[in-house]
């Protein structure tokens, strides 16, 4: 089981992707390239939420 409490509020795309357990590449192709995917921008970069990305899952299991 994962910490939450050593994870930062907003996660890097690699802290996501260690997060879900998948590699970075695999983040880049099937979830960051969706656009119902939540993300905060901090100027160009892109940082999201634990509960944005469990949102996310849970909406696209099948």
């Amino acid at each position: 089981m994962h910490s939450l409490q050593k994870t930062p509020y907003l996660l890097t795309r690699e802290q996501a992707s260690t997060f879900l357990g998948i590699d970075p590449k695999s983040f880049d192709k099937f979830i960051r390239s969706n656009n119902s995917l939540k993300r905060f921008m901090i100027g160009k970069q892109e940082r999201y939420t634990v509960d944005s990305l469990l949102e996310f899952i849970e909406t696209h299991s099948i």
